[in-house]
């Protein structure tokens, strides 16, 4: 629906945009129904199963360890995330009028990318404290120490935060010529797309952020390396890395794939792709990661999966503390 029939005013030049139109419905509402339905499942199970994996490495003393502190840390992030789209998107399935505030879509991106960026930045420094834990095991507890986690956890989040804030105030000073976003949510680039003048300055910083991410890819997969060197030479190392690397690896690709598409797409893409596939893909990095990521460690890790099921069945399977 255009901004003007809603009463804004005309955005033939340059005008104030104080309600942005979200478009990424617009060719799928005969299904509405379906998708709430769905969304309706699924939001409530994510939520669960974050929560219960929080939970049971918060409760239980001996998972006070780095790998499940930072395995928390992903789990609080997903709720974090999906938090800033899922209650919107259930609104906007209902709703005639796909609209959000000017403030609100702010918001929204800060929220979901600062997810993102905090995602990849967890995941890498799991990817680091993997590789001390398997090619220096006789150092581990003098580097991995609770200090150092702390100020890593730390780190997952403030260098998003710090990255998103500056895109968002470079954002916020552009005069738009425009109050229609293609997607399913507030995306920043397609926020600058709507400027009326230049965005080298966004454009540069936002480059920028995405090379400061590239390089923590390079580091993550730089500890594979090595991980898979050393995993060559003993079947212990080699049972640690099945059990432990690979479901990181798992989430790794899941999230650089959604991440990269979503970015290069919102740049690159060509409109030829179905609105459907953008969709799915737009969602990829809010829909798998937040699900998976509790399922395949809760499942994978043992003394995860020992916890969770003394936190559920204890008295019916006689489970003692």
């Amino acid at each position: 629906m255009p901004t003007e029939n809603m009463g804004q005013p005309s955005l033939e030049n340059e005008t104030s945009v104080s309600v942005f139109t979200l478009s990424g419905l617009n060719e799928t509402m005969e299904n509405r129904f379906v998708f709430f339905s769905f969304t309706a499942l699924f939001y409530p199970l994510m939520v669960f199963c974050n929560a219960t994996i929080i939970f049971t490495i918060i409760s239980y003393k001996r998972l006070h360890e780095p790998m499940y502190m930072f395995i928390c840390n992903l789990c609080i992030n997903a709720l974090y995330g999906t938090a800033g789209f899922y209650p919107k998107f259930m609104y906007d399935l209902l709703a005639e009028d796909h609209v959000i505030s000017y403030s609100g879509c702010m918001i929204q991106i800060f929220v979901i990318y600062s997810y993102a960026l905090c995602e990849i930045s967890t995941l890498t420094v799991m990817a680091y404290d993997r590789y001390v834990a398997i090619c220096r095991p006789l150092e581990y507890h003098s580097v991995m120490t609770n200090h150092k986690v702390l100020e890593w956890i730390l780190f997952c989040w403030l260098a998003p935060i710090f990255f998103i804030s500056v895109l968002i105030v470079l954002t916020a000073r552009l005069t738009l010529c425009g109050s229609t976003i293609e997607k399913l949510y507030c995306e920043i680039w397609a926020v600058a797309k709507l400027s009326c003048f230049s965005t080298t300055v966004n454009n540069v910083f936002g480059y920028t952020v995405i090379l400061v991410y590239i390089g923590h890819g390079v580091l993550i997969y730089f500890s594979y390396f090595q991980l898979i060197q050393n995993c060559l030479k003993s079947i212990e190392s080699r049972h640690k890395f099945m059990q432990t690397c690979v479901p990181h690896l798992l989430s790794l690709i899941n999230v650089t794939i959604a991440f990269l598409f979503d970015v290069l797409y919102s740049r690159y893409g060509s409109k030829n792709v179905p609105q459907g596939v953008r969709n799915f893909m737009a969602l990829e990095f809010l829909l798998i990661p937040p699900i998976l990521n509790p399922l395949i460690y809760g499942l994978n890790l043992t003394a995860v999966r020992q916890q969770v099921i003394r936190l559920f069945f204890k008295k019916k399977v006689g489970i003692s503390k």
